[in-house]
């Protein structure tokens, strides 16, 4: 079994007996399989995205200008620059 009371203080939990060592038990499982997955030799694997078999389904990225600068700032209370203005944050 595990010792979990580290990870209860991480989790702020404060379990009975029951629940740590169910607790412990699953934590043992997950670390098992854990260590199964890492005997398993990945040489030569390419890592993947995702398990779907798809190409770039997203359209071009293409810059087009829709409005003016001198539209988007007409309605800022402040700029500066061709920019909005906005209060300073740090010092």
């Amino acid at each position: 079994m595990i010792d979990i009371k580290i990870y209860e203080a991480m989790a702020k939990l404060d379990p009975d007996e029951t629940e740590r060592q169910w607790l412990s038990a699953e934590a043992e499982k997950l670390i098992n399989s854990f260590n199964a997955l890492e005997k398993i030799d990945t040489a030569g694997i390419q890592p993947l995205v995702t398990v779907l078999n798809l190409n770039n389904i997203l359209r071009d990225d293409k810059a087009k200008k829709t409005i003016s600068r001198e539209d988007l700032l007409s309605n800022a209370p402040e700029q500066y620059g061709g920019s909005f203005q906005v209060p300073r944050t740090l010092e």
